[in-house]
């Protein structure tokens, strides 16, 4: 692995308070020095990345997407994904359990992490909390977080058993990671496949409604407080991709009340409403689904005044003959790798005004926080070698047709998108050029 000299840059490391022209050198897959303009430019050997004009970050995270593999490798393995994450500027992914067979065992687990799954960048992974995601009895969490484990999901199926997420709480409380909850009361969601609102009217679909996500949120937050009124112990709870007004504020609550609550938002619920669905379009189908204008503008609040801890993809790869059915057949979710900065900063930045500085923290120090991801997250000498160089002047088109993912399942084909992903840099090899 060779040195890698990075000129001429603007280093935005919001976990090290640096916004400032420097120079990085990249040496055995780690931060080896970041110094003034013109320092560096005498190191031999190394091969050199002009970034005149672009920022240089921290290589993004993401803590919820779907890799497809194990069972549906048709869909997406983690080499197509890990791929379309590089070239979407992320170096560190968490992968969901939701395989097939479910990942809820050491032996699946360490398969998973294999190196023989030949993932480009980073992979890290969230057992399901519960055997088969059932919903039933707790996974053995000790020994899936000593063999890696970041956290514990049933993701897209909620724990709705008190007694039984209760249990997932405390166990996790005592090995220091999350619990990331599938807010959806699903005895309240049966037969549902948008929001309901005027749009599912107008379409004759059952619409889901926010007490369905909000009163999950709302049960969680109640145990939380309860385990650390008579456990004396302080479980983490992770909201996952939040999208109704309503679930904010509970979670704005409880984090003023100094509950260890986070939550994550997917960039298509500050991004789309519910009139994306438009006539029947299953690329606009997700769960949580797209809600409307008021509940968008309540996820840019919590982006802006920080109760929003991080922006997650919730990358869901689908092959094409899956979309193309009925909506109330067709599978929930969208792809979201290669989008998610490009939306971010056009949404976020040119349109509300937040700094860059801002969304780099929310896609990469504050992520490695939720996870406990040592090492990652910044660029401070000694940390991993973790990099994404993008230009923020960029403005282009996603084209889904040239996507690296198997899958083309977005409703972001053609959209403007603002800053362009130059170059991924992962533990010191180059896994993305542009």
């Amino acid at each position: 692995m060779s040195d890698i000299l990075i000129l001429n840059g603007r280093l935005v490391d919001p976990a090290s308070g640096v916004d400032a022209e420097r120079d990085l050198l990249l040496r055995h897959g780690r931060v080896a020095a970041v110094e003034m303009p013109g320092e560096l430019r005498a190191v031999k050997g190394k091969e050199t990345i002009d970034a005149k004009g672009m920022i240089v970050a921290p290589g993004l995270v993401d803590v919820h997407v779907h890799l497809r593999e194990p069972g549906q490798t048709y869909k997406e393995s983690i080499k197509t994904g890990t791929a379309a994450a590089a070239a979407g500027g992320f170096t560190s992914v968490v992968a969901m359990p939701n395989t097939l067979p479910v990942n809820d065992t050491v032996e699946k687990l360490e398969w998973m992490l294999d190196a023989a799954r030949g993932a480009v960048v980073k992979l890290f992974a969230m057992p399901a909390a519960t055997f088969g995601s059932l919903g039933e009895e707790i996974t053995d969490f000790h020994e899936l977080a000593r063999v890696g484990a970041v956290g514990f999901t049933d993701d897209g199926k909620p724990v709705l058993v008190d007694r039984v997420m209760r249990g997932a709480l405390v166990a996790a409380a005592g090995i220091g990671v999350p619990v990331s909850q599938h807010a959806e009361d699903t005895r309240l969601t049966g037969g549902c496949s948008m929001n309901a609102g005027p749009v599912a009217f107008r379409l004759g679909l059952r619409g889901m409604t926010v007490e369905a996500e909000s009163k999950i949120v709302e049960r969680d937050i109640r145990l939380l407080r309860d385990i650390e009124q008579h456990d004396g112990l302080r479980p983490h709870l992770h909201v996952q991709h939040v999208s109704t007004a309503k679930a904010m504020e509970a979670i704005r609550q409880a984090k003023r009340a100094g509950l260890h609550v986070t939550c994550e938002v997917a960039p298509h619920h500050f991004t789309l409403t519910d009139e994306a669905v438009g006539d029947y379009d299953t690329n606009a189908k997700m769960n949580p689904p797209l809600r409307n204008d008021a509940d968008r503008l309540a996820m840019i609040a919590g982006l802006m005044d920080g109760t929003v801890d991080c922006i997650a993809t919730d990358h869901a790869p689908h092959a094409r003959f899956e979309k193309e059915q009925e909506f109330e057949r067709a599978p929930n979710g969208i792809t979201g790798l290669e989008t998610a900065l490009g939306l971010a900063l056009r949404v976020l930045h040119k349109g509300n005004g937040m700094s860059i500085s801002r969304v780099i923290e929310l896609m990469s120090a504050q992520p490695v926080g939720i996870v406990s991801l040592e090492g990652r997250g910044t660029l401070s000498v000694g940390s991993f070698a973790d990099v994404v160089v993008f230009d923020p002047a960029v403005e282009w088109s996603f084209d889904a047709a040239k996507s690296l993912s198997k899958s083309r399942n977005t409703p972001f084909g053609g959209a403007l998108m603002t800053g362009r992903v130059m170059a991924t840099i992962c533990e010191g090899a180059v896994v993305y050029k542009e």
